[in-house]
């Protein structure tokens, strides 16, 4: 007879499977499910997390603008410093 798993517990599980680092198989052991059982929520979860085309293009731009902004941030406090050191220099 199948075992009823809640909805957390399959979250829980393929959160494990996909970060851990361990195999499948040592995770569908450990939790006590079949390997194939953990291989559909698996492949269900990564079905429901399909981004659509222009989300993902969206996504592609906002970590491309993040970066960027990363980069501006540190090129000023460079000029922030310079200018605070030429300033000293100063007699």
């Amino acid at each position: 007879m199948a075992a009823i798993h809640s909805d957390e517990f399959k979250r829980d599980a393929v959160r494990i499977a996909l970060t851990s680092g361990l195999t499948r198989r040592q995770v569908a052991s450990d939790l006590g499910i079949g390997l194939s059982t953990l291989g559909k929520w698996v492949r269900a979860v990564s079905e429901e997390a399909k981004v659509p085309a222009q989300d993902a293009e969206l996504l592609r731009e906002n970590e491309r603008l993040c970066k960027e902004n990363r980069i501006l941030r540190e090129e000023r406090e460079v000029l922030k410093r310079a200018t605070i050191f030429f300033a000293a220099q100063k007699p």
